[in-house]
């Protein structure tokens, strides 16, 4: 059945984990936008794997792998990924990983000005500085440099000469750093193209003839970072919503059958922006640390609350989804209570359509009753303690919408169907 996954929260749901799980009944796996600022981790045997570019697929024997023309890639850092994973005993070639070449490349400019950028702003958007932002700008001011050029010799001399004519004046002229020079950048980058040569392959082309394989389309971010639909400014530069997934990954062609969210039983964001539900003092420190709520990409810590379900009910609608995919269930083992937003209040008035701005509106709770039982140890729904298959079961109710797998812990065997 082909699948598009997508997070639902503000990224970190737990989505490599999901991907891994799913691939043993896929035959191709396409990450379909963004950039290394993607975290997808994956534990097995005790032993952990971080994605940022290659899609966690890649662990298991006989899948291929593709990395689709929405993504952007810093080749420098797709290239360390792939080492490091050959090093941990992944095998990665041409034949189980393929690139399109209509990706655009990050390139040391796109870093600078992302850090630059941010350092100015009178509103910190909260940007991991990789780069991203400014590399899908100049995507879409057509001046970007993607695969395709970035593998020929002569097309890349000149679209890098023609960038570093325009970048350097700002860098230095507005932002009083020094530019970049063009044979160090050039002779550096030529050795990232040769590497990544191998490598690139016209998606569609290749997979036309192979449609009736079953596809896993992975999605990176969350909903509330998507471009459009987040919780713009403070957002990622790509769209992070199902639609997206046969635009970004050429894949048109594929028809989808089935669209999963992804979601933590509670909520975390990194980066600036609103956040109805954050916690603080006590109940921030224990979700931070016992659900290791520190970013794979970055290391910042993660702000948490307790799970938002009208937040959910539009990224369910946004995305179209037909099954959920709940996360993390285990970290709320042994509270005595548990919250869970079921409305917002603006201006002691409660909202009747979901507000376009976040920044001023007031979580209304629902209570729950915790659990003292693990959820560690359970390999099914039955095995679940009561409260925690009530709370399960009320999320459905919410958002209408059935929780197809629960994952509770870091494990690889820690997921189930529900």
């Amino acid at each position: 059945m082909n699948t598009v996954l997508v997070g639902l929260q503000w990224g970190d749901e737990g989505k490599g984990k999901v991907i891994d799980y799913l691939c043993r009944d896929s035959d191709v796996i396409v990450r379909f936008q963004g950039g290394n600022n993607a975290g997808h981790t994956v534990v097995i045997d005790g032993k952990k794997f971080v994605f940022h570019l290659v899609p966690s697929g890649v662990l298991r024997k006989g899948k291929v792998c593709a990395i689709g023309n929405g993504v952007v890639v810093d080749p420098k850092v797709l290239i360390e990924e792939m080492e490091s994973l050959k090093k941990q005993g992944v095998s990665i070639s041409a034949r189980n990983l393929k690139i399109s070449p209509f990706c655009h490349i990050i390139m040391p400019y796109h870093k600078i000005m992302d850090a630059l950028r941010e350092k100015r702003r009178m509103q910190k958007i909260g940007t991991t500085k990789r780069g991203i932002g400014p590399c899908y700008v100049d995507k879409v001011s057509r001046c970007g440099i993607r695969m395709v050029d970035f593998i020929n010799e002569e097309a890349f001399a000149l679209k890098l000469k023609d960038n570093l004519a325009e970048k350097n004046p700002l860098l230095e002229k507005v932002y009083g750093e020094k530019g970049f020079s063009f044979d160090s950048i050039y002779s550096e980058y030529r050795k990232y193209a040769q590497a990544l040569k191998p490598y690139i392959c016209d998606l569609t082309d290749h997979f036309y003839p192979l449609k009736s394989k079953r596809f896993l389309f992975e999605g990176a971010q969350g909903t509330f970072l998507d471009i459009d639909f987040g919780t713009y400014p403070f957002v990622t530069s790509s769209s992070v919503v199902a639609g997206n997934a046969l635009l970004g990954s050429g894949l048109s062609f594929v028809p989808v059958k089935r669209i999963l969210g992804v979601a933590k039983a509670y909520t975390t964001r990194v980066g600036e922006g609103p956040f109805p539900t954050e916690l603080k003092g006590d109940m921030l420190n224990y979700f931070q640390s016992k659900g290791s709520e520190f970013g794979a990409t970055t290391g910042r810590p993660r702000r948490c609350g307790w799970l938002d379900l009208v937040l959910l009910k539009r990224a369910v609608i946004s995305s179209n989804i037909t099954h959920l995919v709940i996360t993390k269930l285990d970290i709320l083992d042994g509270l005595e209570e548990i919250k869970v937003c079921t409305a917002y209040k603006y201006r002691n008035k409660t909202c009747k359509q979901f507000p376009t701005d976040l920044s001023c509106v007031e979580p209304v709770y629902r209570e729950f009753k915790g659990w003292s039982d693990s959820c560690n140890m359970a390999r099914s729904f039955k095995n679940l303690p009561l409260e925690a298959r009530r709370y399960i079961n009320f999320i459905e109710e919410f958002l209408s919408v059935k929780v197809l797998f629960i994952s509770v812990g870091e494990k690889r065997e820690a997921i189930f169907k529900k």
